[in-house]
């Protein structure tokens, strides 16, 4: 009954919008060149209207955002017919997070470090940016891109890793398949129950499934796993600087939908670990003008932000982004 509620008041806001609308001839011609771009379509005419008028409100936002002073420009991608809240339900995590076992004793060393590092430059050691899809896995892409990158930096071989295991098999260790979990856990199954198969052994769905983990073809294998210890945005500087890059998860407010370069910076996502709900890699860091910021990993593709990478201000736990740091140690 509830969803008939809501077609019906969608329905009905479409009409009006259509017979009032929020929207000029201009408006219309932009949505319909971005469709063209990213390939939308839509079956009925009340949708059409309805993601027309989401467009433009996305589009205007970013062009008061952009005539702004920011830290980061914003433009329109794959996701500017959506809402936030349709967002967050496709593509972020969806159960509560919890971080405990993120409050380890790792010790860092006191430095000095370089002033910038960039894992991609040093070598053939992070697969390209991949595409989740409809389904909170980010936690996945993490997770497999950590380790990834970590076996190697050990090995000198470079696997693309199976996400779609760790949907479906994961579970007993606090994930949620497309609704959410978290890396160290992810670690912590792979570490357990004997590896990780590549990407072609177990390709991708983008759906919960039946577990098909095959030991036998297992590709990585981890040796334990390193929880920084909460909070410690230092000792995630020191592991990217000396070791390898980073897992971590932040919280991914309404205007991060949009970056398209620079560096991010919120006042409206919260730093603790309560709110988390996206989970990245941290492949390096720098400095711009004097602010200091991480380089990080998507799993949105490529046509995301910075050819899927984007830049997130640094040393002020940003959107909690130090609440949740982990990589694996490969087990060889």
């Amino acid at each position: 009954m509830a969803g008939c509620i809501f077609i019906t008041l969608m329905l009905a806001g479409v009409h009006i919008a259509h017979m009032n609308p929020v929207f000029s001839p201009e408006d219309e011609l932009h949505f319909k060149t971005w469709m063209s771009e990213h390939g939308k379509t839509y079956k009925e005419l009340p949708e059409y209207y309805h993601r027309l008028h989401i467009f433009t409100q996305n589009r205007r936002r970013i062009l008061q955002h952009n005539a702004g002073r920011h830290s980061f420009t914003m433009a329109l991608n794959q996701f500017s017919d959506l809402t936030f809240a349709e967002f967050k339900k496709a593509f972020l995590l969806h159960e509560p997070q919890n971080c405990s076992a993120t409050t380890g004793t790792y010790r860092y060393q006191a430095g000095p470090y370089p002033d910038s590092v960039d894992w991609r430059a040093r070598g053939n050691y992070v697969t390209p940016v991949k595409t989740q899809g409809h389904c909170g896995s980010c936690w996945t892409f993490s997770t497999t891109g950590c380790l990834e990158s970590v076996t190697a930096i050990a090995t000198g071989k470079l696997l693309e890793l199976s996400e779609q295991q760790l949907i479906d098999c994961a579970k007993d260790f606090n994930n949620h398949g497309c609704f959410g979990g978290l890396p160290s856990q992810a670690f912590e199954y792979i570490k357990y129950r004997g590896g990780l198969m590549t990407e072609d052994d177990y390709p991708y769905k983008g759906h919960d499934s039946t577990c098909e983990f095959q030991q036998e073809l297992a590709a990585a294998f981890v040796k334990d796993v390193v929880n920084i210890t909460r909070y410690d945005e230092m000792g995630m500087v020191d592991a990217v600087a000396r070791l390898n890059p980073v897992s971590f998860a932040y919280e991914v407010t309404a205007d991060f939908v949009h970056y398209k370069d620079g560096i991010y910076s919120s006042t409206k996502c919260k730093n603790t670990t309560e709110t988390v709900n996206h989970a990245v890699l941290a492949v390096g860091y720098g400095e711009q003008n004097g602010t200091l910021y991480w380089i990080v990993k998507n799993s949105w593709g490529t046509s995301w932000g910075k050819d899927g990478y984007f830049l997130i201000e640094r040393g002020q736990n940003m959107c909690g982004l130090a609440a949740c740091s982990s990589y694996p140690l490969p087990l060889l």
